[in-house]
């Protein structure tokens, strides 16, 4: 298991979050963390920038597959004071007391080792009268719930833990600010994907059809996720990069030959169809070479986005890029010719 006994300090003068407030708790954080499930956090996480998310329930997938959010991590759950109020409510029959992620313990257990002071039998010292005066709080592990199949979600399995007050535990499974940047990763919720296309409707076999993509829509989204108690913080930001068309065919040409259609200064992607581009070459956008028969092709339109991050005590680095996809029908209809 992952050892948790040394600490260092985090938000301390300049280390400090900074004074705009998250709202709300990301999990189901509410009522007695003590007793709350396994993936239940109190970790907060606010959108600072990126105007309105998007709709789909889905998440950004990150390019690199073989990168995944922390499994798991250490948090702080109970005051002496709160601990001391739950062995309370279990002597009277109440809820046992969740240790680990994967364990609780029951009143004999939990006098033992928190109000006597008894050391476990793997030899953690207790905690006379749930230290009860002392600066600090009680910490145990926590499950990322997206990850609750994997082994490694079962990594924090130190028992229920005493952290002095403005320290957190040492080890892999700390709640750093990269931890915290990758967690908010899984939170960004990116615009939809809905590009705008001419022709509309239908287009026709051999002649280009334009993409582009709204300026005032595709910005960069930043997502903040804070620890309370801790002074740990991090904001994860997704700027978009480039647009990728997949036609649905092969019998199909991209522009670029790519398909990949980066972004421009203002923030757009492509350009606009003004009348009297017909004809022309679109910087963004396709045109089929047969015509779909009753059948749509499937356009995917998916757009990149770069993700960086900083965080307390001036951490900062970045994360695999995220792609964010969607698609849509495209009936192709033949050239229509009169014979006079």
């Amino acid at each position: 298991m992952t050892s948790a006994t040394g600490a260092y300090g985090y938000g301390e003068g300049d280390d400090a979050a900074p004074t705009q407030p998250p709202q709300g708790p990301s999990g189901g954080s509410s009522g007695n963390m003590l007793t709350a499930k396994a993936d239940a956090t109190n970790i907060k996480v606010t959108q600072v920038s990126g105007g309105k998310a998007g709709s789909s329930p889905k998440g950004l997938a990150p390019v690199d597959p073989s990168w995944t959010p922390p499994p798991c991590w250490y948090e702080p759950v109970a005051t002496p004071q709160q601990l001391e109020n739950g062995v309370e409510q279990l002597k009277k029959g109440g809820e046992l007391v969740r240790v680990t992620p994967s364990l609780s313990w029951g009143e004999d257990l939990m006098v033992n080792h928190y109000e006597k002071g008894d050391q476990q039998s793997d030899g953690e010292e207790g905690y006379e009268n749930f230290n009860l005066g002392k600066d600090g709080m009680f910490w145990r592990g926590v499950i990322n719930k997206n990850m609750a199949n994997d082994i490694e979600a079962y990594d924090c399995e130190r028992t229920l833990f005493w952290q002095n007050a403005g320290t957190i535990p040492d080890g892999e499974r700390a709640p750093t600010p990269d931890v915290l940047a990758a967690y908010a990763y899984d939170k960004i919720h990116v615009p939809d994907t809905e590009i705008e296309l001419k022709p509309e409707g239908k287009s026709t076999v051999n002649l280009p059809t334009w993409v582009w993509l709204d300026w005032a829509t595709f910005k960069d989204v930043k997502v903040r996720a804070e620890l309370p108690n801790t002074g740990v913080w991090a904001e994860t930001t997704a700027k978009p990069v480039t647009l990728h068309l997949e036609p649905g065919t092969d019998d199909a040409q991209t522009y670029p030959a790519s398909g990949d259609c980066e972004i421009n200064d203002d923030g757009s992607i492509g350009t606009a169809y003004t009348k009297g581009d017909a004809g022309k070459t679109p910087p963004c956008g396709l045109t089929y070479l047969r015509a779909s028969s009753g059948e749509p092709f499937q356009l995917t339109a998916s757009v990149t986005w770069a993700i960086s991050w900083e965080g307390s005590g001036g951490a900062a680095g970045d994360l695999p890029n995220g792609t964010f996809e969607t698609t849509q029908d495209m009936n192709v209809q033949e050239i229509q010719s009169i014979n006079r």
